[in-house]
């Protein structure tokens, strides 16, 4: 079982999007969990286009950890994701309920590690850092944790100074190597090794900015028609759109890193999980 948690310093760099595709394109079982504080379940109402009203997944756990049955909860409020293998845990309906959660991040944290014998992974969708309510227990407890940004100067300013942050977190428990950033749209203007060098972290993968693939996610808009060529091979021009193709190779960058971290665990007795 792996956590992996991403979170943005700033604005709208695409995290719910991003989180929402990788849990598409995963290979294990998948739990997807909603944890931003903001409130309004994003995959709801953009992915799913409001056609089914999720339960409050978030308060049912909280109330869960209160009653000592936090595991109950979390299964109980896992639900299928439409036209996927996955499963996910919708999130808060107001921002309002981001104090019930204050005293939920850690004890989720033990309990998401305890599914370890269902060979079930997990990707959280963090929201923004530092907000009232941030799920930043969870960041801390991570496999991996990425920061998203995209690659102009406006969005680097802002993640410049949470990445320093995380670092330093993340070096007190020796584990920096399960710390890394995601871009969405490199290039638009700045590379990946200019980035790193910008945020002192360094990149994991770069998600394409592909604006018609991510409405599908985003917004629940019609995938791409396929051209004549890929209805022959039976393929859609989804399937083989920059979006996806670049969540495929952000997908194996993650459990690459999160397995050549658990190497170096077991050979050196160091990180957060040794």
């Amino acid at each position: 079982m792996s956590l992996i948690v991403l979170v943005s310093a700033s604005g709208s760099p695409g995290v719910t999007t991003t989180a929402l595709g990788l849990a598409s394109t995963w290979t294990r079982p998948v739990l997807l969990i909603e944890a931003d504080p903001t409130g309004g379940s994003a995959i709801a109402a953009g992915y799913l286009r409001g056609s089914v009203t999720p339960p409050e997944g978030m308060i049912e756990l909280a109330l869960g950890h209160q009653n000592g049955r936090l595991l109950d909860a979390l299964a109980r409020m896992s639900e299928d994701l439409p036209g996927t293998a996955a499963r996910f845990v919708s999130g808060t309906r107001s921002h309002a309920q981001a104090r019930s959660l204050v005293g939920l991040w850690e004890p989720l944290a033990d309990a998401l590690r305890s599914l370890e014998d269902t060979g079930q992974d997990v990707i959280v969708d963090g929201g923004r850092l530092g907000l009232f309510g941030s799920p930043e227990p969870l960041v801390a407890a991570a496999d991996l944790a990425l920061l998203v940004t995209r690659t102009d100067l406006v969005s680097l300013a802002g993640a410049r100074s949470w990445a320093e942050t995380l670092h330093e977190r993340f070096a007190r428990d020796g584990a920096t190597a399960s710390l890394g950033v995601l871009l969405v749209g490199e290039g638009a203007p700045f590379r990946a090794r200019e980035v790193a060098r910008v945020l002192r972290v360094p990149v994991l993968s770069s998600v394409a900015w592909d604006p018609a693939g991510a409405a599908t996610l985003s917004h629940g808009a019609e995938p791409p028609q396929a051209r004549r060529w890929h209805r022959w091979v039976g393929r859609t021009d989804w399937t083989d759109s920059p979006l996806m193709g670049s969540l495929r190779a952000t997908r194996s960058a993650i459990t690459g890193a999160i397995r050549a971290n658990a190497e170096r665990i077991d050979t050196t007795g160091r990180g957060r999980h040794a």
